[in-house]
């Protein structure tokens, strides 16, 4: 089936060319928030998705999207399985910083007990991440449970060509390509630096390709590395997922010499 629109015009943030058969339902995006606005999130998202720009102050992005940078290609492909555990007291990496940061931006209680966090990095022209339902991993593999976090945030880096993340309450469906859901209703947020996207941690989401097209394999170029942070807060630890400083991976994400953050790396207040 071609593409079909719904009767509004798409937001100025999605990109008209997505296809993937059946209906393209393009929703009005939620309504962004900058730093200077103070007030609540609750109640301005709409389908569940949230978005902030601007939502760590300068000082601090750079320094973020710096340290990234340092890592060039470093565990490139085994990024989606380097995961680390952060329970929200002192920070041992610049992205527990910017957790700290991130959190009072975020419509979430105190019950939280910390952040499941991780490095999204792909290329546009060869997206290997399927859509996918966060779910405590080692849990649902070794005992069949699924539980999902209370939160997820995608913290992007940089911009790149495609790779809109799309965000929807349909299924997965093994059957699509890239397991994508058999109806086309999302809301899709395009890659900004500095710009904050989040959502109940039990919807579906993933990745557009450099075309904006549901992936379905490698495409000709190469292109940047499209880089987030990716953030799910719990409620309970989930099983197996280490702190930072017990892996030993990207090092240089790491404070330095210090349990707490320097006023260098939490940058200007």
């Amino acid at each position: 089936m071609g593409l079909v629109l719904s009767s509004d015009p798409p937001p100025k943030e999605i990109d008209t060319r997505v296809r993937g058969g059946g209906i393209v339902s393009y929703m009005s995006t939620a309504p962004t928030l900058t730093r200077g606005d103070n007030r609540g999130n609750r109640g301005r998202q709409r389908r569940g998705i949230g978005i902030r720009e601007d939502a760590l102050t300068p000082a601090l992005f750079a320094r973020l999207r710096r340290r990234v940078r340092l890592l060039g290609s470093k565990r490139l492909r085994q990024t989606y399985q380097t995961t680390f555990w952060f329970d929200l007291r002192a920070p041992a990496s610049i992205v527990e910083v910017a957790i700290l940061e991130i959190r009072p931006l975020l419509p979430i209680g105190d019950a939280i007990a910390g952040v499941e966090w991780w490095l999204s990095r792909m290329r546009t022209t060869d997206v290997r991440v399927d859509f996918h339902r966060d779910r405590d991993e080692r849990l649902a593999l070794t005992h069949g449970r699924i539980v999902h976090p209370r939160l997820s945030a995608v913290l992007f880096v940089n911009r790149v060509r495609g790779g809109l993340l799309a965000v929807t309450r349909q299924s997965p469906w093994p059957g699509n390509p890239s397991c994508a859901p058999r109806k086309v209703d999302w809301e899709l947020v395009r890659p900004r630096p500095n710009r904050l996207a989040f959502f109940p941690g039990n919807l579906t989401h993933g990745v557009l390709d450099a075309n904006n097209q549901i992936p379905g394999g490698r495409i000709p170029g190469k292109g940047r590395l499209r880089t987030a942070v990716i953030m799910n807060f719990w409620n309970r630890r989930p099983m197996n997922v280490p702190i930072f400083s017990a892996r030993g991976h990207y090092r240089a994400l790491a404070i330095r010499g210090k349990a707490r953050p320097s006023q260098n790396d939490l940058g200007d207040r």
